[in-house]
């Protein structure tokens, strides 16, 4: 896994063992960023259920102001300080070792441009997230991207506020692209 373009480009970023995270592919990524060049420059990013750090991290590389890190895994939240470090990046980040429905339960408001959440898969904490995020008063237009299985069904974010404003398919995944209504 590496960073893919920006200030960091080319730099290798260390992942988690095992199967507890699963760190977006070089390919996706690239693909992904190609959509959100424009919400990127300058942003304020949230990257939720962090994993390694890889999506927070090609942000910054590419320009966003500043990345807030919410990772549970004390050996991910490690990784995520070592590849800030490595990259350069750190003193344009903060990493939480948080619950990612509690922290953002615990948001008074929202004031981030880009939240970005990769959750574990069939478990429905990114429905746990939006159903939170509802209730919440944004500062911004703020897009909300959510990396989920093919087979995964959104259907319910219109009742909760949200508009789908794009989705991407992959081979194994997908990105749903979002907003919360006016």
């Amino acid at each position: 896994m590496r960073v893919i373009a920006g200030t960091a480009r080319s730099l290798l970023l260390k992942s988690l063992e095992g199967l507890d995270t699963r760190p977006t592919t070089d390919r996706i990524k690239e693909t992904l960023f190609n959509m959100l060049t424009s919400y990127t420059f300058e942003a304020k990013f949230l990257d939720l259920f962090a994993g390694s750090g890889g999506i927070g991290i090609e942000a910054l590389s590419r320009g966003a102001q500043h990345c807030t890190f919410i990772e549970l895994n004390p050996k991910a939240v490690n990784i995520i300080k070592d590849n800030l470090v490595h990259t350069k990046l750190m003193d344009r980040a903060d990493v939480l070792k948080y619950d990612a429905v509690s922290y953002v339960n615990g948001l008074k408001e929202i004031d981030y441009d880009v939240i970005f959440m990769d959750p574990p898969y069939g478990k429905e904490l990114e429905k746990n997230v939006l159903t939170i995020l509802s209730d919440k008063t944004f500062t911004t237009d703020t897009l909300i991207v959510v990396e989920a299985a093919l087979d995964e069904d959104f259907d319910y974010v219109q009742d909760l506020g949200f508009d789908i404003i794009k989705e991407k398919k992959y081979k194994t995944n997908k990105h749903i692209f979002m907003e919360k209504r006016e």
